[in-house]
This record gives structure tokens, C-alpha cells and sequence, in this order.
């Protein structure tokens, strides 16, 4: 679309808005909730405009489309993926909106987001709808970094009883929503004394998983909490929504029966708890309350304006020394949790109780790495993914650079493989580690908006949570590395048995290295031995060269841990489980897939079309490429006995 025609759009767009306004004036039409809550550009412009703005009022018209076919229609999405502007998009309604009073949102939703320009993403959230676009695929994409509770200003009469009122029901939209069909849930609850109603909603984008839903309403309902005990509370994020209020905001008739969903009666303990409590100390902590949020609660005019996290980067928290050394105990041995390849680990416990863990940089002293270590931690504590280690914050005042991190208590992967917890996990556990370790790679190559190649991925980098959920450890840590280090040295980025042979050998990075070493991780959890381990009874083999010579043979079966019972998988499976594994380890970087379409097929329900997996390569012990050494790396006639030390630098 050329500029005179894109100017026409605009115009058009803004006087359907206006027309909407003046009808909600006069009374023509209802009032469909057009409060702008938040917006957002990414700071990144498409480098086809033209090519990008066709596709992306494509997907609009699209979405118009679906939400106007008179079927009640709350939530759409749309792509355009001809030529190289892709374009993707996504608008939800509230489930309580009329159909004309969700078209009507969604008009000043296009209107408002048209504000981003050429930008390759935007975001605008009203309480009645939202709308998103961007030029990479997102639907999946649930939390957004610096995500806050937007509150009003009037504090609620009889607080300590609103206050009550309302958490309770949070709680129960939170436990709810998830179970329900679509995602979405309305509900009210009588305030105990003084009479009145608290009135509250909650929505997921349909796209979401229910964990993914439940985990995203678990970080709305905290952020929601901030606003108590004002009127009126919203938390809004990139896959979810949580709004209540003193006043009722959706008919009688659009209340949800949210009592089937709540199980086994936890949520009404959790409410006598809170009463309870409550109710003991209200007068004191109502007053510290009022005293806190009338001291350090913005206005909601400064509410952040970074919905994408790519324009205003929260930075981590900065720990004190002392602080640091107290709650490790000055870094003593018996808090040691590990060695790492940026340096050792120690378990703290801060001065509130949280227990974190601590990392000791061990980057060298060159100036770069001093100068780089702000502004790139900054950078890390704005990942925020399920399947990643949250950085919490850092500490540069020392001699050494300290990172705090969230604490894994049951430690890595590599224990429940290799170690003493050897055999502990099932197979349902080993395919939850194994789809949610390639979720967050694909998040750190293609969502997050700087591409971050971890270059180091091994089952010791895998931690796993109380329920046994990976979470990937030293992530974007490479970054801060000299340029002459950080390949050719498997102390930092880089592990035998796990290095992709371009890069082990010639330097060569790409997201594709990663990809590498998730197969050689995939393959280990399945198989219960370390990629660079040699046993008699397998002829002497490593592992990748004997996953191949059973997956041609057609023995898959004889690969899967001796530890797993026989009872919990099948043969197509374990096959299927392979040749994903094998087609990651492809000698030729470029016939691997990427990690987004290795979740699809790890997500996939039975066997996938796809091209046979190539022979895998790997660097032996004697630093050689062993396997299909013909495209190993990108020289036309590489040899495939080259030693680290005849390259230098990438």
C-alpha cells in the first residue's frame, strides 16, 4: 500500500472510531470499554513497508471478518505469510461485549495501533479487547517482561473486608479459568460486612495451554493484589487478563457458574486463611498498608509503556556484597552447589528468607567484559520464560561479578541421568523436559527481541523445578566472553560431546548450534548415557554413532534407558523421538530445523512427513569429526581430522 492510500485507511479508521464515540454519547450503541490500559511499539521497523502493510491489513480485514459472523466470535487470529513481510495477528474480545461493542473496540484497537508505524510489532490493550501484530510468529507467547497491576485512585470503604472479598475471588478465577472450556470466566462475591459486591473477570488467549493459562493468571493475580485495597484493579499481560471492581462491569446474565472448576475445596481454605489473618491484625496492617501504597504506587499514567520488552528494558535488582556474602556465608564450601562453565555456584539464603543462587562470574578481567557486564545483564533479567532461569539481579561492586538467580532445588538434569538420582524420572517426565527445553531455546532464538545463542547446552545447563519443569541455565553468559574465547576453550561455551563440529572446529555460530546440542541432550535423556561416554558392550562406540547404526537397522528399542519401565512408551514413540534427535545432529547446519519447528513435531500427535535425517557428525576425544564428515562445516573441503588449536578466533 502506497502512502496516499495508507493515509486514507487511517482517516477512515479514525472517523468509524469517532462515529463509535458519538454513538456511545448519545446512547445508540453500549458502552464497549474503551479504555486504552497500555500500548506499545517494538523499536524495530519492517525493511519492507509496503510489502509488510499489505499483508497486515490482510489480517485485519481477517479479523474483522471472524469476529462480525454473528456467532458470538470473541478471539481470532490471522497471518499473511506471502512474500518475505510476514505478518501475524491476534484481537480477543471480553466475553461479556456484545458483537457490535467488540467490532467497536477492535476498530479503536486498529486505529490506536496504526500509532506504531513501520514497527515489526505493536500491542494496544482497552478493558474491552486487545490487539497485537508482529512479522514473527507469537500466538504461543503468554508472559511479557515488566508485566504490573493498573489500579484507580479510591480506596474502598470497610477495607480490610473488601480486601478479603476480593482475593478470595481472584483466587478462585485463578483456579478456575484454566478448566474452563475457552478460557474465560465472570464472577462476583458478597463482601462479608458492610454489605456490597466485588465483581471480577479473567481470560487467556485460546491459544494457551491451561498450564499456560494457570501461569499466566498466577502472575496476574500478585500484580492485581498490588492495587488492594483501591476500587478497581487490573493486571494485564501478553496472554491474560484480570480485572475486578466494586462496581458491576458485565450483566447478571454473563455470570459464570465457577463452582464445578474448584476442585476439592483448596480455594475456600485459602480464604479462611486469609480471613483469618485478616481479620486479627486488620487495623495495623490496613494502616501500613494505605501508608505504602500513598508513598510508592505511580499513577497509572506512568504505568509502563513496554509491552513488547523491546523498548524499556527493566533492569535486575543490585545486590549488596555484604548482603551477597552473608547469605552465602562468604561463599563457603559447604554452600557449593556446583562448578560451572562461567564459575562456581553457591546456594544463599537472603535476608527475607528467599533462598536464591549465586553465581561468581569468572569472565577475566579485560575491559570489555567490565564495561559489557551492565548492560548485557540488564538484557538477561528481561527473559522471562517458564523454561528459563530468572535472573533476579546482580552485584559488580566486588572483585569478582556476581548474578543472582532463582534456586532449583532439585538441581540439574545430569543428576537423574548420569548420577546418583539415576532413574527417577518416568518417560512422560523425560518428554515434558525435552518439549520444554526446546521451548526455551526457540524463545531465545526467535522471540526474545535480541537472538540469544546459549552455546553451551548440556544436561548440567538443564535445571529442573519442584515439578520437575526444565529450566535452562547461563543463557546469553557467552555474550559477555572475548571474542578469541568464546569457542575454542570448553571451559566457557562449548562442551566435547555436545559441540556442533563448525563450531567446535572453524568457530562458526549460528542458532543452528544450539539446535546441535539439544539433539545430543534428547538423545541422552532417552538413552540414560553421556554422548561421549565409551562402553565395551557397544564395540566402543559413541553415543551418536550408535543411535545411528540402531535407528538404520531398525533396533530403536534397544537405545531407551534400562531404567524406564517397557509398560510407559511404544516403538513409534521412541522412533519418533530419535529421528527428531538425528535431524538436529545433521552434519550440514542448514538441513537442521530450527527450535520453533522442533517443538511442532515434538507436539505433534504420531509420525510427521519430513525428509530422513542425514548421518550425524561429532567431535571425538581427539578433537576429530567423526560420521558424515562430507558437510561438516561450511569449507568446501574441510578436513575432517582438524585440531582446536590450527583455528583462532570465529
Amino acid at each position: 500500500m502506497n502512502a496516499p492510500h495508507r493515509k486514507i485507511m487511517h482517516m477512515v479508521l479514525i472517523i468509524t472510531a469517532t462515529w463509535y464515540w458519538w454513538c456511545l454519547r448519545v446512547g445508540v450503541v453500549a458502552d464497549p470499554e474503551i479504555n486504552l490500559l497500555n500500548q506499545g511499539c517494538s523499536t524495530y521497523n519492517v525493511s519492507n513497508v509496503s510489502g509488510f502493510y499489505t499483508n497486515l491489513n490482510a489480517t485485519f480485514s481477517e479479523l474483522r471478518a471472524q469476529l462480525n459472523n454473528g456467532s458470538n466470535k470473541y478471539f481470532a487470529t490471522a497471518q499473511q505469510v506471502s512474500g518475505s513481510s510476514r505478518a501475524y495477528a491476534m484481537v480477543q474480545c471480553r466475553n461479556y461485549l456484545s458483537t457490535a461493542d467488540c467490532i467497536a473496540c477492535f476498530t479503536a484497537a486498529e486505529s490506536q495501533i496504526r500509532n506504531c508505524s513501520a514497527a515489526n510489532g505493536a500491542r494496544v490493550i482497552y478493558d474491552g479487547c486487545f490487539l497485537r501484530y508482529e512479522s514473527a510468529i507469537f500466538y504461543d507467547k503468554i508472559i511479557m517482561p515488566g508485566s504490573e497491576g493498573i489500579c484507580e485512585n479510591q480506596t474502598a470503604s470497610q477495607a480490610t473486608y473488601f480486601t478479603t472479598a476480593v482475593e478470595a475471588l481472584l483466587l478462585d478465577l485463578q483456579v478456575a479459568t484454566p478448566k474452563i472450556n475457552g478460557f474465560f470466566a465472570a464472577s462476583r462475591k458478597e463482601i462479608a460486612v458492610g454489605g456490597g459486591t466485588v465483581y471480577g473477570v479473567a481470560q487467556c488467549v485460546e491459544t494457551a495451554s491451561e498450564t499456560d493459562c494457570l501461569d499466566c493468571l498466577k502472575l496476574a493475580y500478585t500484580n492485581a493484589q498490588i492495587c488492594l485495597p483501591r476500587k478497581d484493579g487490573r493486571a494485564v499481560d501478553a496472554g491474560c487478563f484480570l480485572r475486578y471492581s466494586d462496581t458491576a462491569f458485565f450483566a447478571d446474565n454473563q455470570t459464570t457458574n465457577i463452582s464445578p472448576f474448584l476442585g476439592n475445596g483448596n480455594s475456600s481454605k485459602k480464604k479462611a486463611i486469609i480471613g483469618g489473618v485478616v481479620g486479627g491484625v486488620g487495623a495495623l496492617l490496613i494502616i501500613a498498608l494505605l501508608v505504602w501504597f500513598s508513598l510508592s504506587r505511580r499513577p497509572k499514567a506512568a504505568f509502563r509503556g513496554d509491552i513488547l520488552g523491546a523498548t524499556e528494558l527493566r533492569g535486575p535488582v543490585n545486590y549488596k556484597l555484604k548482603d551477597l556474602k552473608s547469605a552465602t556465608k562468604n561463599f563457603s564450601e559447604k554452600n557449593k552447589l556446583g562448578e560451572g562453565g562461567f564459575g562456581d555456584v553457591y546456594k544463599g539464603t537472603l535476608k527475607n528468607g528467599k533462598i536464591v543462587a549465586v553465581k561468581k562470574l569468572d569472565i577475566g578481567k579485560s575491559s570489555r567484559a567490565k564495561a559489557d557486564f551492565e548492560s548485557e545483564v540488564k538484557l538477561i533479567s528481561n527473559v522471562h520464560h517458564r523454561n528459563l532461569i530468572r535472573l533476579l539481579g546482580c552485584c559488580s561492586k566486588g572483585p569478582e561479578q556476581l548474578l543472582v538467580y532463582e534456586y532449583m532445588a532439585n538441581s540439574s538434569l545430569d543428576k537423574f541421568l548420569f548420577g546418583e538420582r539415576r532413574g527417577s524420572l518416568n518417560w512422560k517426565q523425560r518428554n515434558e523436559i525435552i518439549l520444554g527445553t526446546a521451548r526455551g531455546l526457540a524463545y531465545l532464538h526467535e522471540e526474545f527481541h535480541v537472538c540469544i545463542i546459549h552455546r553451551d547446552i548440556k544436561t548440567s545447563n538443564i535445571l529442573l523445578d519442584d515439578d520437575f519443569q526444565p529450566k535452562i541455565a547461563d543463557f546469553g553468559l557467552a555474550r559477555l566472553l572475548p571474542e578469541d574465547q568464546s569457542h575454542l576453550s570448553t571451559r566457557f561455551a562449548g562442551t566435547l560431546g555436545y559441540t556442533a563440529p563448525e563450531y567446535a572446529i572453524h568457530g562458526q555460530l549460528s542458532e543452528k548450534v544450539d539446535t546441535y546440542s539439544f539433539g545430543v541432550v534428547v538423545l541422552e535423556i532417552l538413552c540414560g548415557r553421556k554422548s561421549s561416554e565409551l562402553k565395551i558392550q557397544d564395540e566402543g562406540e559413541y553415543l551418536l554413532s550408535r543411535v545411528w547404526n540402531l535407528h538404520e537397522s531398525g533396533k530403536h528399542l534397544d537405545l531407551v534407558d534400562d531404567t524406564l519401565d517397557p509398560n510407559d512408551y511404544t516403538v513409534e514413540e521412541v522412533k519418533k523421538i530419535i529421528e527428531i534427535a538425528l535431524m538436529c545432529t545433521q552434519a550440514s547446519a542448514i538441513q537442521r530445523p530450527s527450535m520453533s519447528e522442533i517443538v511442532v513435531l515434538l507436539k505433534s500427535k504420531g509420525s510427521t512427513e519430513h525428509p530422513p535425517p542425514a548421518k550425524p557428525a561429532y567431535v571425538d576425544s581427539d578433537k576429530k569429526i567423526r560420521g558424515d564428515t562430507s558437510t561438516s562445516t561450511a569449507s568446501s573441503k574441510s578436513n575432517a581430522t582438524a585440531s582446536f588449536s590450527q583455528f583462532s578466533g570465529r
